[in-house]
C-alpha cells in the first residue's frame, strides 16, 4: 500500500542515523563516522521498546485515567514532527539531521497519554509554490490526481489499487484503514482529511480550529487543522478528549473557553443500543442541497444514495427533523421542508455590511464577477439596498463559489519560521530548503523557487483576506443555523466516484470541486466535520485527457461512458456545522454509524485476529 514512508524502528527511523548509527546505548558506542547528534538521537526508545517499557509497568491493568491512549498504535501525516522519527515535511530533503527536535503538540499529547507513535505516514509534498517568478519549467505536466512524495511515493487505495486515495494525507487514511495504525493525525488545507477518510472507508472527525493543536512545517495557518483518522466516531472522540485544549505553540488554539464542553467528546457517541429509541428525535439537520447536485452524469449516483441514506436513516430510523437549503440546480424535494431563511438571505444580508470589497471582484477578463443588471454593485446604494434584501444577490454567489481564489497565504512566513526554530545545520530557510530538496516535476521545482524570492509577507494587494472571509463565512453559517434552528448540516463529501490513479480529474463545473464538494467552503470555515462511511457506488464515468485546441497542454473533460467498477469503491456522509458544535456532529455522526455500520474493511486487510492469553502485545 507504501502508506507508511518511516517506521519507528531502531536503525530504521532515520537516514541521518540509520542502521548501527542507531544502536542502542546498551549495544555500545556508535561506530566511527557516526553524526554527532546520534548520540542523543538514540537514547530515544523506538515503538517497541516503548510498548515494552508500557507493558513491563502496566501489563493489562494500566492506569487509563492518565494513559487513555495505552499502547494505541498511531501514525502521523509527514507535514508534522515526530521527535524520533525523520520528518521532511513530505519532501525528499538532505537535512543535516532528518529528525525534528521537538514533537508536533498533537503527537506530544498522545504520546504523554500513552499511545506508540509507531510510524510516518506518507504524505505528499509541501511545495510552498508561488506561480509568479523568474524560474521557469523546462518541461510540461499535465494535472494528474497523483499526489505522492518524492521520497516515499504513491498510496495506494487498497479498496481498488488502479484508483486514487486521495488527498495529501492518503497515507494517514490507507494506514488506518489497513489496520497499520489504530488511527492517525491528518492535516486538512482543503481537503486533505475528508478525502482520504472517504476513499477508504474510514471516519474523519476535525474540531473547531484551535480546540487540538497544530505544527509542523504547514502548522497554524488560518486554513490548515490537524485531523483524527479512526475506524469509528468513538474512537476518533476518545483521541479527540486526549488531544483537546490549548496548546502554547499553537496561536489558534486560544480559543474561548467556552467552546469545548466540560463533558468528555466521547460522551455524546451515540451507543448502537440507543439505535431503536430513534437518538435524533429533536435534532434538526439541514441538507445543504448546495453540495448535491447533479452537475453531470458522474454526480448522480452519489448523490442519489446519500439523499436516499439521510431521509431513510437520519429521519426514518432516528428521528432527526429534516429542513433542506435551496438551489436552483437542484429539484426542490417536496417531501423535506425548506430553510425559511437560505446562505443566500445570509450573504446578502452580511457580505456589503463586513466584506463591502468582495463585490469589487472580477472575471479574467476584467468584469464584474458579481454584476447585477440595474445596479452598480460598487456602490453604496447597492450595498445598502441589499443589506436589507431590496436588490439581488447575483446567482453566482453561492456555497460552491463564495470561496473561490482563496487560500492560504502564498508566502513562505510560516515555513522560514519552522525551520528557523528547528535549528537544522544545512537546512536553515525555504531558499536552503529548495537547494537541498528533490520535486516531483520541474514545475513544482520552478514553483518553489519562486516563492523563495518572496520576502514580503503581505498579502497581494487589493486581494480579499483570507483571515476576514474566514470570519464572514463563520457569520453566514451561524446567521443560518440560529434563524432556522439548525444543528447539523449534512451533504455528501463527493458527488464524483474515485478517479483511475494517475489518470484526469473530473473538471470543476460550477463551483464544485474536483476533489471534494466543499473542499474551499469548510476548509476555510474552520469548523467541526466529521466524515462516516455511507455505503458503496459501482459506476463510475471516468473523466478523460484531450489535448487542447493550441495543442499546448492536455486539459480534462468529464466522462460520457458509464463504467462499472471491479470493485465497490466507498463513499461518505459528511457532518458539519458552525464553530463550537463539535459536540453535535459527534451525536449525529455516530448515530448514523451505529444505525448503519456501512464499513466493511479492505477485502486484503479483515480485522486483525484476537491476541491469545499471554501472549503480550
Amino acid at each position: 500500500m507504501n502508506a507508511l514512508e518511516t517506521l519507528n524502528v531502531r536503525g530504521e527511523r532515520s537516514i541521518t542515523c540509520k542502521g548501527d548509527f542507531d544502536k542502542a546505548p546498551s549495544a555500545g558506542p556508535l561506530p566511527a563516522g557516526a553524526p554527532k547528534a546520534c548520540e542523543e538521537f538514540r537514547k530515544m526508545p523506538d515503538a517497541l521498546e516503548r510498548a515494552d517499557a508500557l507493558d513491563k509497568q502496566y501489563g493489562r491493568n494500566p492506569d487509563l485515567a492518565s494513559l487513555p491512549m495505552y499502547c494505541a498504535v498511531f501514525s502521523l501525516k509527514d507535514w508534522y514532527d515526530a521527535k524520533d522519527m525523520r520528518g521532511t515535511g513530505g519532501n525528499d530533503v538532505n537535512f543535516a539531521m532528518d529528525v525534528p527536535k521537538a514533537d508536533s503538540p498533537d503527537i506530544a499529547a498522545l504520546r504523554s497519554k500513552g499511545a506508540i507513535i509507531f510510524a510516518v505516514a506518507a504524505a505528499s509534498n509541501v511545495s510552498g509554490a508561488s506561480a509568479n517568478g523568474p524560474a521557469k519549467a523546462a518541461l510540461y505536466t499535465p494535472d494528474t490526481n497523483l499526489q505522492y512524495a518524492p521520497w516515499s511515493g504513491q498510496t495506494c487505495n487498497p479498496y481498488d489499487t488502479a484508483r486514487v486515495p486521495r488527498g495529501t494525507s492518503n497515507g494517514s487514511g490507507v494506514s488506518v484503514s489497513t489496520n497499520m495504525s489504530t488511527c492517525s493525525i491528518c492535516e486538512q488545507s482543503s481537503a486533505s482529511c475528508k478525502g482520504p477518510a472517504s476513499r477508504n472507508n474510514i471516519v474523519n472527525l476535525l474540531t473547531t480550529k484551535g480546540v487540538i493543536g497544530d505544527g509542523g512545517i504547514t502548522g497554524k495557518n488560518s486554513g490548515d487543522r490537524s485531523g483524527i483518522h479512526c475506524k469509528s466516531v468513538k474512537d476518533a472522540a476518545l483521541v479527540l478528549d486526549a488531544i483537546k485544549g490549548f496548546k502554547s505553540e499553537d496561536i489558534f488554539s486560544a480559543i474561548p473557553k467556552g467552546i469545548i464542553p466540560k463533558e468528555p467528546y466521547s460522551s455524546f457517541v451515540v451507543p448502537d443500543s440507543a439505535v431503536a429509541a430513534k437518538p435524533l428525535t429533536g435534532v434538526r439537520v439541514g441538507i445543504v442541497r448546495e453540495f448535491m447536485v447533479k452537475h453531470t452524469k458522474n454526480d448522480v449516483a452519489i448523490s442519489d444514495q446519500i439523499d436516499k441514506e439521510i431521509k431513510a436513516v437520519l429521519r426514518d430510523k432516528l428521528g432527526a427533523t429534516l429542513v433542506e437549503s435551496v438551489d436552483p440546480m437542484y429539484p426542490d424535494d417536496a417531501s423535506v421542508p425548506n430553510m425559511t431563511y437560505t446562505f443566500q438571505d445570509a450573504m446578502a444580508e452580511i457580505l456589503p455590511h463586513t466584506m463591502p470589497e468582495y463585490f469589487w471582484k472580477k472575471t479574467a477578463t476584467g468584469e464584474l464577477e458579481f454584476a447585477v443588471p440595474g445596479w452598480d454593485v460598487q456602490s453604496l446604494n447597492y450595498a445598502v439596498a441589499l443589506s436589507l434584501r431590496k436588490a439581488p444577490l447575483s446567482d453566482k454567489v453561492n456555497l460552491r463559489s463564495i470561496t473561490n481564489g482563496l487560500s492560504n497565504p502564498a508566502n513562505v512566513l510560516l515555513a522560514n519560521r519552522y525551520l528557523s526554530d528547528r535549528g537544522d545545520e544545512r537546512v536553515k530557510d525555504w531558499a536552503s530548503w529548495v537547494a537541498n530538496a528533490t520535486f516531483k516535476n520541474d514545475e513544482e521545482r520552478a514553483r518553489a523557487t519562486n516563492a523563495a524570492t518572496v520576502t514580503d509577507p503581505r498579502p497581494p494587494s487589493g486581494s480579499i483576506s483570507y483571515f476576514h472571509m474566514q470570519a464572514v463565512v463563520r457569520m453566514i453559517v451561524m446567521k443560518v443555523m440560529n434563524e432556522n434552528k439548525i444543528d447539523v448540516f449534512v451533504n455528501p463529501e463527493q458527488t464524483t466516484p474515485p478517479y483511475l490513479l494517475g489518470g484526469a480529474l473530473e473538471p470543476e463545473v460550477n463551483g464544485r470541486g474536483t476533489q471534494s464538494c466543499c473542499q474551499r467552503f469548510t476548509a476555510l470555515l474552520g469548523s467541526p466535520e466529521a466524515d462516516v462511511p455511507a455505503g458503496y457506488v459501482t459506476t463510475t464515468y471516468d473523466p478523460k485527457y484531450v489535448l487542447s485546441a493550441d495543442k499546448t497542454e492536455y486539459i480534462a473533460v468529464t466522462g460520457s461512458v458509464e463504467s462499472k467498477l471491479p470493485h465497490p469503491m466507498p463513499i461518505s456522509m459528511m457532518f458539519w456545522g458552525g464553530p463550537g458544535t463539535d459536540p453535535d456532529i459527534i451525536k449525529a455522526a455516530s448515530a448514523y454509524e451505529a444505525a448503519t455500520h456501512h464499513r466493511i474493511p479492505p477485502p486484503s486487510f479483515g480485522p486483525l485476529p484476537a491476541p491469545r492469553e499471554g501472549s503480550g502485545h
